[in-house]
């Protein structure tokens, strides 16, 4: 069975001052044992006195086993591997400076592991070879991934790695060879551009559209079709009215903020065409991303709204239908006989 127990980082212990995401294994008389994720889960210990800056009056309500945190490196002691931490020190700019790191670092690594684990191969010296070189040269093995989705061969093909061997003469001879061999790079690229290629991101947001003019349904359309003209081919709008007056605007984009931005645009024409005839939006929720799972929920919402409607309409006629576009129309106020 390959070893695939091995840190993300080619250092064996962080270094003082240094940020590090902890797990918390059990509470002692004195503090509380740690292991640090990131360095294969070596421990360490946090004393009661460096939780927190104020007094403590309950230990349960600043430290719990199982949670993970970020945590500043106090001392190591290489020879003993003791490593001291200290919850209370670290500032909000270290924590969320670390929490990014280590989101990175273990996507890495659980790619790492996965590649070793398939090929049946030990982890750390394909760490030695491929992850922390690529951690020298890049920063951040993560951005070197990111490159890997497009071009892996331009990063991969010039990591080499020194094999010594003796020669025909009984002298040790030191060779250059590459470090990633045909069968590991199939696989690893084919890992990081399963796991690494940019998804859509979906943002949607949501409006209430009136329009009591006597023709209010062709202008409530005419908005729809300026809110949809505001997309581009990157982002493109789509506007569907969910149950009246409530509708819809969605747009897909690997980028967050065009996203948000287009929608934005695409509200403001909306909201032009049908203030023009003294109609009314309201935004109920303003553009964001939203999740599969948030966006699968609606979905079902709206089938039941659609379900809940067809039950009440029966075989109402595609014009009574239509008219729903419209809002609640007040009969009395827009000049329209109801008899």
């Amino acid at each position: 069975m390959p070893n695939l127990e091995c840190r993300m980082y080619e250092p064996r212990f962080p270094e003082v001052d240094a940020a590090v995401m902890i797990q918390v294994k059990h509470i002692a008389d004195m503090g509380a044992y740690v292991s640090l994720l990131e360095y294969n889960n070596i421990e360490g210990m946090i004393l009661f006195s460096e939780l927190s800056r104020r007094r403590i009056r309950s230990i349960s309500s600043l430290i719990k086993v199982g949670r993970q945190e970020p945590a500043i490196v106090l001392r190591v002691d290489r020879d003993k591997g003791y490593i001291d931490l200290s919850k209370r020190r670290v500032s909000e700019e270290e924590a969320h400076a670390c929490e990014d790191r280590y989101n990175k670092s273990k996507l890495v690594h659980s790619i790492m592991r996965h590649v070793a684990e398939t090929l049946g191969i030990d982890l750390e010296p394909l760490y030695q070879r491929i992850g922390w070189p690529l951690y020298r040269k890049y920063g951040h093995a993560f951005e070197a991934f990111k490159l890997i989705v497009a071009d892996p061969d331009a990063i991969l093909d010039s990591l080499t790695y020194e094999e010594k061997e003796t020669g025909a003469d009984g002298q040790e001879v030191t060779k250059v060879v590459p470090a990633v061999t045909p069968e590991v790079k199939d696989a690893l690229v084919k890992n990081i551009r399963r796991r690494m290629t940019p998804q859509p991101l979906k943002i949607r947001a949501d409006v209430e559209m009136k329009c009591f003019q006597f023709d209010g349904v062709l202008h409530i359309k005419q908005a729809m079709r300026n809110a949809e003209a505001a997309g581009n081919d990157n982002c493109p709008v789509k506007i569907k009215l969910v149950a009246p007056p409530l509708y819809v605007l969605t747009t897909q984009t690997l980028d967050k903020d065009q996203g948000i931005s287009v929608l934005t645009d695409a509200i403001k024409a909306c909201t032009a065409e049908i203030e023009k005839h003294k109609g009314k939006l309201i935004v109920k929720e303003a553009p964001r991303a939203v999740s599969e799972r948030e966006d699968k929920l609606f979905n079902e919402h709206i089938e039941t709204l659609n379900e809940q409607n067809a039950e009440v309409d029966g075989d109402a006629d595609s014009e009574e239908e239509e008219d729903t576009g419209m809002g609640d129309i007040d009969l009395t106020n827009s000049g329209v006989n109801a008899d």
